[in-house]
């Protein structure tokens, strides 16, 4: 039987696949195969099983600092064995990069940073952000084999099912092509934006570098993180990790929280899945009210100390 195969070097985001892929290989009369390579691939492969997996192909073998071409050689093998048609990556940014090296070995076609993947009369359709996230390209692979790498937080993590999927060991990789002369740490602060529950997003609207104290005060009273867009990061204002949009995060909170920011859609792309989305903005026709569920017109030189007193007050 043909199968599904899935992968991520992030746990969740391919909880997630295997959700989304134990659905459309129950539509499709398909197998559902994932992917656990390196540093505790065993105890990975327990939780992709208990999640629908029928089969997980199993490396922990010492891919140091997992080396795209050694990854890519891994997943391309699992592909084969497992007879795969269709190939779920998780578009981060070591996704990205492996969905075209997976695509070249297997002669596949492929979609990166797929923002929603349909299955639409046996066929899978993927959507993506085009023209500088103005528009949105539907893509259809007409290739045997297929290869999507999908946005995390596109999909919901499914329940546990019953049953266990059988472990399959993978050969060891062959060395890298690659040789590391050395590591040295990203400068900055680190965040992960995507597994926050609530965030508080800063743009424009605020004059002055000092100023962002107010927004680090409104995120700390509703226990956010603190999130910018582009334009604040350009100057240096917030690192790049804090961006939200095409150029940083995509996120999924369960609050959005926008001061000062006009919602492009170059920004709006990575928030507009939020459960809710509030703003503060001076321009009653700023963009970001036609997304919001609750908006407030006004100066965030105002309201943003008076929402900061009343959340301390609660």
């Amino acid at each position: 039987m043909a199968d599904i195969l899935v992968y991520s070097e992030k746990a969740d985001a391919a909880l997630e696949l295997v959700a989304k892929g134990r659905e459309w290989a129950a539509e499709l009369g398909l197998g559902l195969s994932a992917a656990c390579l390196g540093a505790g691939a065993a105890e990975a492969a327990s939780a992709l099983a208990a999640h629908g997996a029928d089969r997980i192909f199993v490396s922990d073998a010492a891919f140091d600092g997992l080396p795209a071409d050694t990854v890519a050689a891994a997943l391309a093998a699992a592909a084969a064995e497992a007879g795969a048609t269709v190939v779920l990556i998780a578009s981060t940014r070591r996704g990205k990069e492996l969905g075209g090296r997976v695509a070249q070995k297997l002669g596949a076609g492929c979609v990166s940073d797929v923002n929603a993947l349909t299955l639409e009369h046996g066929e899978l359709v993927a959507d993506r952000y085009a023209y500088g996230g103005a528009t949105v390209a539907r893509e259809v692979i007409t290739t045997a084999v297929k290869v999507f790498a999908v946005m995390p937080k596109t999909f919901a993590v499914g329940d546990p099912v019953a049953g266990a999927g059988a472990v399959v060991p993978l050969p060891a990789p062959a060395a890298s092509a690659v040789r590391v002369v050395g590591r040295r740490a990203k400068e900055g602060e680190a965040v992960d934006l995507t597994a926050a529950p609530r965030i508080v997003g800063v743009g424009r609207g605020f004059a002055a570098r000092d100023d962002l104290r107010l927004g680090t005060e409104l995120a700390d009273a509703l226990h956010a993180e603190l999130a910018c867009t582009k334009s604040l990061a350009d100057f240096e204002w917030l690192p790049e990790s804090r961006i939200l949009g095409l150029s940083g995060a995509k996120t999924k909170p369960d609050l959005y929280l926008a001061v000062g920011v006009s919602g492009q859609i170059q920004h709006t792309v990575g928030v507009s899945s939020a459960r809710l989305i509030a703003a503060v903005n001076t321009d009653k026709e700023a963009p970001i009210f036609a997304l919001a569920d609750y908006g407030i017109v006004g100066d965030l030189y105002a309201v943003v100390p008076a929402l900061v007193a009343k959340l301390q007050s609660l």
